[in-house]
């Protein structure tokens, strides 16, 4: 078991599926899987199994302890050196931003007070994971021995902690099919109608020249039914609506994410080099082939769509360029389409490179919340979805998050998302929204993206 030059152990293992090997720690305190569920070797390849953090992080809604700040203390105390050749992901922090965890990012609204009873922020500090290379149906354990600081110390913790996960996943069995039953119901927290009343209100404060776009949301609310675990119900839903930035996290006291995101927020390498892929502009897939492209280049072609997303990437040039080395931030992609078993998207992409002195954290705060499901300005589209939305969004529109214990982040927008807590369950799906937008047309838009989730949970499309 071979410890590199940063001192992480690793270990090769016997490929399995990581959902396989994931169930075999999921009743360990704190498990996450970061789960890419649809793999083409581009926007899906690692996945990863951690659990038994050796640090947690709480920020409860409305408290004043700032997780950038925690997390950037932590992460210089237990630092390790980048090294060629380990795979893309490894030990870190990971966990979650709420949306409203923006306050201690940027100047924004105060939060309504309801919303699910989630914390702002939540992270664990792993030192062990096992990573999932599904291009090269490759997997790793990989283990770094923190606290634990003394060179010795910190190889027998690392050693000790890779050969248990390790064994953990080698007796792992194949799990069944996702049991069916219970099933729940769901109640719409915002009749149709005024979802609708909302889009024409944006069009009035976007015509007043208040915004040039908001991203508004609407919510359904189900009591999780007895019997079911939440990681059956993230089988499910992976199963309808497989993604590459998909993840399920478990922070104990009934506190669960189950995510099928597409959207990848941030990622930078141990080098410096920055990616975000903003997703504006939906089409749902068709029954049939020629339907199918139809719709795709009925997207591909929609000014509306296009105009909604180059905006975006205009907000995430300048959130970039905040942190990134003068020049340095570039658009090699505009409108891309990429398609997905439920709908096809415009995703567009946008580097750059970190300035000298800037890491992972200075870029998160610099750019969160997303502005892909915020607005531009930034601010003011906060501010309007703040008089316009009941609830706290909580984690929905916030990020799921690996910090690396190297300098590296990868992130995700948590959209495609159930979450849960005291025993509810919520699901939230919306829109840009610009001058031209249809109140009708996007309110039927933010059902096709969250009905596989309500079927997740109802069984019903």
């Amino acid at each position: 078991m071979p410890a590199t030059a940063s001192g992480v152990v690793c270990r090769p293992i016997a490929w399995c599926d990581p959902v396989d090997a994931f169930a075999a720690i999921r009743h360990r305190p704190w498990p996450v899987l970061l789960d890419s569920a649809l793999v083409d070797g581009t926007r899906g390849r690692w996945s990863l199994i951690a659990a038994e953090p050796f640090h947690r992080i709480e920020v409860a809604a409305d408290a004043a302890g700032n997780p950038f700040a925690a997390l950037a203390d932590l992460l210089a105390r237990y630092r390790i050196d980048p090294e060629d050749g380990l795979p893309r992901l490894g030990p870190g922090a990971i966990g979650w931003l709420g949306y409203e965890a923006g306050r201690f990012a940027d100047r924004m609204p105060a939060p309504v007070p309801e919303g699910l009873d989630l914390p702002d922020a939540a992270f664990g500090l792993y030192d062990c994971v096992a990573v999932f290379d599904a291009v090269e149906r490759r997997a790793f354990v990989l283990s770094a021995g923190w606290p634990e600081t003394g060179p010795a110390a910190r190889r027998r913790r690392a050693t000790t902690r890779a050969e248990d996960l390790a064994a953990a996943i080698a007796a792992a069995p194949a799990l069944p099919p996702p049991d069916p039953a219970p099933r729940g119901v769901w109640r719409a927290e915002m009749p149709a109608e005024g979802y609708r009343d909302g889009v024409r209100r944006i069009r009035d404060w976007i015509a007043a020249g208040d915004i040039y776009q908001a991203n508004l949301t609407q919510r359904f609310l189900a009591d999780l039914p007895d019997g079911l675990d939440p990681f059956t119900l993230h089988r499910r839903l992976r199963a309808l609506s497989p993604a590459p930035f998909a993840a399920f996290l478990d922070f104990g006291a009934g506190r669960w994410i189950a995510s099928a995101s597409p959207e990848r927020f941030l990622s930078v390498d141990a080098a410096g080099r920055v990616e975000t892929r903003p997703i504006k502009g939906t089409r749902p897939r068709g029954a049939d082939p020629a339907t199918d492209a139809a719709l795709a280049a009925e997207l591909q072609t929609s000014e509306k769509d296009r105009a909604e997303n180059l905006m975006i990437v205009d907000l995430l040039r300048n959130d970039l360029s905040r942190v990134c080395a003068v020049g340095s931030v570039r658009v090699p992609v505009l409108c891309g389409l990429e398609s997905f078993p439920r709908v096809h998207h415009l995703v567009s992409v946008v580097e750059g490179r970190l300035a000298p002195g800037r890491g992972a954290i200075d870029l998160l705060r610099a750019c969160f919340p997303g502005g892909s499901i915020t607005g531009a300005p930034k601010i003011r589209a906060m501010e309007i979805i703040r008089t316009l939305e009941p609830a706290r969004r909580g984690p929905y529109c916030g990020s799921i998050v690996h910090l690396g214990f190297d300098g590296s982040l990868d992130s995700s927008i948590v959209i495609r998302t159930l979450c849960g807590a005291g025993g509810r369950v919520a699901a939230q799906a919306g829109g840009g929204i610009v001058y031209d937008s249809d109140p009708d047309a996007e309110f039927d838009e933010a059902m096709v993206k969250v009905r596989p989730l309500l079927q997740a949970l109802a069984g019903v499309a």
